[in-house]
């Protein structure tokens, strides 16, 4: 499956026009929102065809290299171009981590698009089979309690590289006890992403 997986993103790679359009749009997006006016609406036909195509995403906005919000979904529900654009809204207003974003910090914010490639389950046995199936730098993983779930983009492994903090640290997210993950299997699933950046 990892491999599968792989070459399937590999083969998928957004082209150079294709991630410019998307940051153009998420920029003008993003100063839409924060100044308070509604979207632009998108005209198709303006937009390279594979970002016509249901796509999922997370826009992180970025301030003095300093997180300042992170949205995203884990599912394809609208064309990506609209999927960034909803997202790169949300991050600047609704990220419960920080206040909004006001119009006078939108020259110091930088945005990042991470796209996700499908959601996969992970089969294993156990805490120990959990850590030697994960991979640092490469996964995104989401982890799935009855109703409660959260997830951490593959980048966050360039902060935290130890599975047990990055695994004790997601079940906070999601709400839980950190151990959560070694004392009771959980659903996990995971993705990997192509990111790029302003």
């Amino acid at each position: 499956m990892p491999d599968m997986l792989r070459s399937t993103l590999a083969s998928e790679t957004l082209s150079q026009p294709e991630r410019t359009q998307l940051l153009r749009l998420a920029r003008q997006a993003l100063i839409e929102g924060v100044c308070g006016r509604p979207l632009t609406l998108l005209d198709p036909d303006s937009l390279l065809a594979r970002l016509r195509q249901p796509g999922s995403s997370f826009v992180t906005l970025l301030a003095g290299g300093e997180l300042r919000g992170c949205i995203g979904g884990l599912e394809p529900t609208m064309p990506l171009a609209e999927d960034v654009r909803q997202h790169a809204v949300s991050a600047a207003l609704e990220d419960f981590r920080f206040l909004p974003i006001r119009p006078e910090e939108l020259t110091g914010v930088t945005i990042e698009i991470s796209c996700l490639t499908p959601v996969q389950a992970l089969e294993y046995r156990g805490a120990d089979d959990l850590l030697a199936k994960l991979r640092p730098n490469i996964d995104g993983v989401v982890l799935v309690d009855g109703s409660r779930r959260a997830t951490f983009l593959p980048q966050v492994w360039e902060k935290v590289p130890e599975p047990e903090k990055f695994l004790a640290l997601l079940c906070r997210k999601m709400g839980a006890a950190p151990d959560l993950w070694r004392r009771k299997n959980l659903s996990v699933l995971v993705y990997q992403v192509e990111e790029f950046h302003e």
